[in-house]
């Protein structure tokens, strides 16, 4: 029961419905870095550090954020129009794969932390998409994610490998200590380089969506840009398909980062939402983006 609270609270707190938001600290150095395209790894990685992934398949450099004053990661939430000609009708969705460090027994009693039946139908609607990824549910499901990695209309982004928290307080979860979440995030990109995926991009989400400068400050070395999200689906643990997809929809602006889940046993109607968001939002002029894509827009 325990362990069914523990993800309940981190589902919640990757933009599930239901609760309090979660204790999110903007940086108080920076206002926000530009976007830029980086060419190289990051000069400031501490020794011994691998930097973060930089090129998919078969692509250019991925678009990257400066990091702020001081080497606080740099956070990207949605994409801003700079006039209001610009403001394009794009919208990237993303899907959290989720799974904790301990969750093992829970997956070979049956327990299903995937959901491939999204994945088929985000191929059959034609529909690019970011899945942040921990380095656990890589571990858990390897063939799933060499074949999401490994298809262009996917990246794998990294979610941490453990799920812990980066700050605290965060919905009860347990937290990574400061010097070990540069290890934390490497060993994520590690097991997605075990399984096979290709297509990984050097973006981060904070479990629970929680930050503070301390975090941004202790993951400079790791050369990555922090994702958060601007719409929450609600998906976690819903059991309304409609009211999710209505909450997309309705929360959707030009340049929207949608954040929703890649669970089967937490978020069960993940899948029908979006048999109903992706006909609505292209039937008001939308087109679906990787956040790589929507941040080379920016």
């Amino acid at each position: 029961m325990a362990a069914f609270v523990l993800l309940g609270a981190a589902l919640v707190g990757c933009g599930g419905g239901g609760a309090p938001a979660p204790v999110v600290k903007e940086p108080t150095e920076s206002k926000g870095p530009v976007a830029t395209r980086s060419a190289s790894p990051r000069a400031d990685a501490a020794a011994g550090a691998k930097p973060a992934p930089e090129r998919g398949a078969g692509r250019g450099a991925v678009p990257t954020m400066a990091p702020g004053p001081g080497g606080l990661t740099p956070v990207y939430s949605r994409r801003v129009a700079k006039s209001p000609k610009g403001a394009e009708k794009v919208v990237a969705l993303t899907f959290d794969a989720d799974m904790t460090a301990d969750q093992g027994p829970r997956a070979a009693s049956g327990e299903r932390f995937d959901n491939p039946q999204l994945i088929a139908t985000l191929r059959r609607l034609k529909v690019d998409a970011t899945v942040f990824m921990t380095g656990r549910w890589a571990e858990e499901y390897p063939d799933q994610a060499r074949s999401i990695g490994g298809d262009p209309r996917f990246e794998i982004a990294n979610h941490s490998y453990s799920h812990y928290a980066f700050a605290s307080p965060c919905y009860g979860l347990p937290t990574v200590a400061g010097p070990d979440m540069t290890a934390d995030v490497q060993r994520a990109f590690d097991a997605f380089r075990d399984a096979g995926a290709v297509n990984v991009v050097p973006y981060f989400r904070f479990p629970g969506g929680c930050y503070d400068d301390a975090a941004l400050r202790a993951l400079g070395p790791a050369g990555v840009t922090a994702v958060q999200w601007d719409v929450v689906s609600g998906d976690a643990f819903a059991k309304d398909a409609d009211a999710v997809a209505e909450q997309v929809i309705d929360g959707v602006k030009p340049g929207s980062l949608v954040v929703m889940h890649c669970t089967r046993s937490a978020a069960p109607v993940t899948e029908q939402a979006i048999r109903r968001i992706v006909p609505e939002l292209r039937a008001r002029g939308y087109r679906f983006v990787k956040v790589s894509e929507l941040m080379s827009r920016s």
